[in-house]
């Protein structure tokens, strides 16, 4: 973990990311792919950072895919030229898609019949040509169509004028985090029966799928084992958080990838013998997933808890025990902290962080946490660069 010095910063909260660990981390995965000779299309929804995106393009991955339309308009302006959207869109999307494919390789995916006429109709008023990806629900239940109805949108995609059936997609979202890691392997081979049996049908009735998408890295091990993924969508291998950390590698060994990225909040507040207040809450991490970790810059042990939009609190590990006495109580806070602070045996530890010292946190989830900055400042042990979070969410 090599992380910048204060004076480097040019303020806090500040997403930080390591490069050389992202770097190792890059490197990694596209040796995995190639040695199994899987294409890596990295998900761009990780980071929403062109500049990020084309490292990874140049290091060796066929492209890029991403969730949303702003996100392929933002990844297609920083030079990448091979996106796939990986949810369907709005009734909205589809002409600014076909406007895009007009210098780049666009995928689409549809999960109706209807989507599809409107991907076709677009692609023909912008007279260019959408490759079109059969989006499939293998047990997510957020988007796709059941396996029972691949062969009749892939043979919808494969008469629409201006469309190109491409294959299908798999996107197992529901497996990435479980725990139990007997229980998200089998649950990902079951998928891959699954889909080997539909490659199979779609094959016998003159419609091979030329791409099989999907995977991602809770399960990539599991995925480029398959022999069914032509293509691997990971995308949080990138920088990692607490929550893959959590859950365990697919393999059962420490993970391949390593955390890069970093949140730097600085010390406001320390008139509490329980705790510090630093300038990061929910404004600067996101809460969707496990708490942000404390890296640097507290005890070992220490917890960030949030403490309203643009507040957090660093809880020294020795007094812990204040804050769960209070339980998620306020006034029993309020009481715990008063009666901590009144306490003459208890002391204000001398490790604990100072009025204006940085403390380091690790994201608990890392895409709805890049998304809530505007650009990464990324570290690479002399000088910090800044990154455009350009693929965030923008409105016309």
């Amino acid at each position: 973990m090599n992380l910048p010095p204060a004076t480097a910063l040019p303020q806090t909260p500040l997403l930080v990311v390591d490069r050389a660990a992202l770097e190792r981390n890059l490197t990694r995965m596209q040796v995995l792919c190639d040695a199994a000779g899987v294409r890596l299309r990295a998900h761009g929804k990780t980071h929403k950072c062109s500049t990020l995106g084309r490292l990874i393009v140049e290091r060796g991955a066929v492209g890029l895919c991403c969730q949303t339309v702003g996100e392929a308009e933002a990844y297609v302006a920083g030079g990448i030229r091979d996106v796939l959207v990986t949810a369907p869109v709005p009734p909205w999307g589809p002409a600014r898609l076909a406007k895009l494919a007009k210098v780049a390789t666009i995928g689409v995916v549809a999960d109706d019949e209807g989507q599809i006429d409107r991907l076709s109709d677009a692609a023909v008023a912008a007279g260019v040509t959408l490759d079109l990806v059969v989006d499939l629900d293998l047990g997510t239940h957020r988007a796709g169509a059941y396996p029972k109805d691949a062969l009749k949108l892939a043979r919808a995609a494969d008469a629409a004028p201006s469309l190109r059936f491409a294959g299908i997609q798999a996107y197992l979202g529901h497996l990435q985090h479980m725990d139990d890691l007997d229980l998200r392997k089998a649950a990902d081979e079951a998928a891959f029966a699954t889909l080997k049996n539909l490659v199979a049908e779609l094959t016998a009735a003159g419609l091979p799928p030329g791409v099989v998408t999907g995977g991602g890295t809770g399960t990539h091990a599991f995925d480029l084992a398959s022999g069914v993924y032509t293509e691997l969508q990971a995308g949080s291998y990138a920088v990692m958080d607490v929550e893959y950390d959590a859950c365990g590698a697919p393999d059962g060994e420490a993970w391949a990838f390593e955390p890069a990225l970093f949140i730097a909040a600085s010390v406001v507040s320390a008139n509490h013998k329980s705790h510090v207040t630093v300038d990061a809450g929910f404004k600067a991490v996101s809460m969707d997933g496990p708490p942000a970790r404390v890296v640097a810059g507290a005890a070992p042990g220490s917890l960030w808890r949030p403490m309203g939009d643009e507040h957090g609190m660093i809880a020294h590990p020795a007094l812990i025990d204040v804050l769960k006495a209070a339980g998620r109580d306020p006034l029993g806070f309020d009481k715990a902290v008063a009666a901590a602070d009144a306490d003459p045996a208890r002391e204000v530890p001398l490790d604990a962080p100072r009025v204006g010292d940085l403390v380091w946190l690790q994201p608990g989830h890392c895409d709805p946490t890049i998304n809530l900055y505007d650009a990464l400042h990324v570290w690479d042990g002399d000088k910090l660069e800044r990154w455009a979070v350009d693929g965030r969410r923008v409105s016309v």
